[in-house]
């Protein structure tokens, strides 16, 4: 009797917190069609704390950042966005949209034709979406195998036989999207500046004089993170990045000027 008052409790907990979060996630989208954006953010957050990451909340943040003015942090929960879902088309597009403001144009990852079109077929589901598609491809095959093995036309062990290899290459294929999808929702190499403008500097300190300026980067732009040191400042510990603008910009920057995506 007493275990079953326990998880009744438990269980009315939970729905009240779930219905919180839920109720936290209406009251910022309110806010945000009210214009109240700075209400929002904090709602937003709040439901972040609460419930858990997700795409929709940090496609929400982005939007908010950016009616904000503060286009670093759109670009950074656009990309945090497209980390957990790259199938997020809005925020695909808003992604884009916010990059032709910012005014550093590098990349970090320079692609031809080729390389951008499987990307984009890649980022077309999710690590999920890839592997269910790798299961039922999967099961095709041994549907084509055993037409293969027990038809009794040519045709139908031909179509079963050819069929078969195009299924399985279609499986491989799908497996590594899936994988490499997954791999990036735990990749944190990537960052980027939300600061207005930064001065990078040549070593993991504060540029003393002109020649350990390296050179400049603003607020949106997206590096690679190579390495990082931490340093004491005054009795503060600073953490210093050495960072990829492109292949020939790589310089240090202050932790404080960036945010992991």
């Amino acid at each position: 009797m007493i275990n079953r008052i326990v998880i009744a409790s438990i269980a009315i907990i939970a729905t009240i917190f779930g219905a919180n979060a839920q109720s936290l996630v209406e009251q910022a989208n309110k806010a945000y069609s009210e214009d109240k954006f700075i209400e929002a953010l904090k709602l937003y957050e709040e439901a972040v704390a609460k419930e858990g990451v997700s795409t929709e909340l940090y496609y929400n943040i982005g939007n908010t950042y950016y009616r904000l003015g503060s286009k670093g942090k759109a670009i950074l929960y656009y990309e945090r966005a497209l980390a957990l879902d790259p199938s997020n088309k809005d925020a695909r597009e808003n992604l884009d949209f916010v990059n032709t403001k910012i005014i550093d144009k590098t990349v970090v990852d320079e692609a031809n034709i080729i390389v951008v079109f499987f990307r984009n077929v890649g980022n077309s589901l999710t690590s999920d979406g890839w592997a269910t598609t790798a299961i039922a491809l999967f099961i095709l095959f041994i549907g084509a195998v055993a037409l293969y093995i027990f038809a009794g036309s040519v045709i139908a062990r031909k179509i079963g036989f050819f069929g078969g290899m195009a299924l399985i290459i279609l499986d491989i294929v799908a497996n590594y999207y899936a994988f490499s999808s997954k791999e990036r929702t735990q990749n944190h190499s990537y960052a980027i500046i939300t600061t207005s403008s930064v001065t990078l500097s040549t070593s993991p300190r504060a540029p003393k004089d002109k020649t350990e300026e390296a050179f400049i980067l603003n607020e949106g732009t997206k590096v690679l993170v190579i390495d990082s040191v931490d340093n004491n400042n005054n009795s503060r510990v600073e953490r210093w990045y050495d960072v990829k603008a492109d292949d020939t910009h790589r310089a240090w920057i202050k932790g404080s000027n960036i945010e992991k995506i």
